[in-house]
């Protein structure tokens, strides 16, 4: 569907990682998990049904919150947020855990999204990214393993000082680290400073803790040091987040 383009506002608080928008009625938590266990070998299974209709969905020792349908209260909230027109909304949430497994768990999470939009031939809202996934996106995302560049973006976004611009990550905060950004001169290349944040993404996210201010970093795949010179909290898509400032020498 045509996806309408709105300036950021900030999200309900307690936001979850996933919200899709339905084209027909939510598939039945069956039709998933058959549809999943195709896809990724499971067994998917749903248990505890709790109040409100929230499904504890589980792959192995991974665990994901399923709402197939959001409660027309829940999903008038995030009306003002969201650039389709879909009124049927389902939502993902991670269950807490350690930081040993928190990528297999946000994994799973995203599987689930797919598996949503697929069935209904809807959009997928990916909340800390700000990023909007239809079904030809979701082909382009098989999630047969864990890989940063599904989970985590970079952005270019509208920086205070005219004279520079601002590249930025977004997505790191699914794992409970700072996002990275770097402000450079304007009219320097992009594709340079974007390919480095991804590495940089990629690097910090498997290490899995945040840089010291001060700190450097080797990126040895594209031959470059990073430096982390300052630590602050900005809101490129309306909520608040905190960023850890990069630059680079040549390795």
């Amino acid at each position: 569907m045509k996806i309408r383009k709105k300036s950021p506002k900030p999200a309900p608080a307690k936001s979850p990682l996933y919200l899709v928008g339905y084209r027909g009625a939510p598939p039945s938590l069956e039709e998933l998990k058959i549809w999943y266990d195709l896809q990724y070998g499971g067994p998917l299974t749903c248990l505890q049904h709790e109040a409100g209709g929230r499904v504890s969905a589980s792959h192995g020792p991974w665990q994901a919150y399923l709402l197939t349908s959001l409660p027309q209260s829940d999903a008038a909230q995030w009306q003002p947020v969201l650039s389709w027109d879909h009124r049927q909304l389902g939502s993902i949430s991670p269950a807490a855990t350690a930081p040993s497994t928190i990528a297999d768990t946000v994994l799973v999470a995203a599987r689930l999204a797919r598996g949503l939009t697929l069935l209904t031939q809807g959009t997928a809202l990916d909340v800390l990214c700000h990023e909007y996934l239809n079904p030809s996106d979701w082909n382009d995302r098989s999630l047969d393993v864990f890989s940063s560049r599904d989970h985590v973006t970079v952005q270019q976004s509208e920086s205070t000082d005219e004279s520079s611009e601002w590249f930025h990550t977004l997505g790191l905060n699914k794992f409970g680290l700072d996002e990275l950004e770097v402000i450079q001169p304007r009219g320097l290349p992009d594709a340079e400073t974007i390919a480095l944040l991804k590495s940089a993404a990629d690097t910090v996210l498997r290490s899995g803790q945040n840089q010291k201010v001060g700190s450097s970093l080797d990126l040895p795949a594209v031959a470059h040091t990073i430096r982390f010179i300052k630590h602050r909290t900005a809101a490129p898509t309306g909520r608040v987040i905190a960023f850890r400032q990069i630059i680079t020498d040549i390795l």
